[in-house]
């Protein structure tokens, strides 16, 4: 199974691609989708949307994990990136391909062993999982990586955004 894992941005999108098969795992590719910050909120999510379809195109994934949106303080960020990930959403749909979405805490969970794992604990462990001579670059795209390994590891219930309609349902 090829799992495309995205840690979702209005600035910076990280996308990582792990191959899962038998319950190993091995590291296809890693980036980001970056907008320029002077630009229309509109011309970013337009950049988003078509890039994103572009490395569902380009590497074929059979599924895509995203992380849920984590508010902290800044309401505002959190705004922006909600609409980042509506059209990541939307860019899975059209392109058929069911998404499984885990919160930060599931991802450090699955990965580390210890929700409350630190980024540069997550990040080692990602490259010792899939026996990587360095760690992926940025963060952003290490980030995605990990959430990529979260879903491919995962042993607990999904919740699946179905390609076919609005609702949910527990797999």
């Amino acid at each position: 199974m090829r799992i495309l894992g995205i840690d979702p941005g209005i600035a910076i999108v990280g996308f990582g691609v792990i191959d899962s098969d038998r319950g190993k795992q091995s590291y296809v590719r890693c980036g980001v989708i970056t907008t320029p910050a002077g630009t229309s909120l509109s011309s970013r999510l337009d950049r988003i949307y078509a890039d994103m379809g572009e490395v569902i195109r380009t590497f074929k994934p059979d599924v895509a994990a995203i992380e849920e949106l984590f508010f902290n303080t800044n309401i505002t960020t959190g705004i922006s990136v909600a609409q980042g990930r509506g059209v990541i959403l939307l860019a899975c749909y059209h392109a058929g391909l069911p998404v499984y979405e885990y919160t930060p805490l599931q991802v450090k969970q699955s990965v580390v062993g210890y929700g409350r794992a630190e980024k540069s604990q997550v990040i080692d462990m990602v490259k010792r999982i899939l026996r990587l001579n360095a760690p992926p670059k940025p963060d952003d795209a290490a980030d995605a990586v990990a959430i990529a390994l979260c879903h491919a590891r995962s042993a607990t219930s999904l919740m699946a955004v179905k390609t076919g309609g609005s609702t949910c349902s527990t797999i």
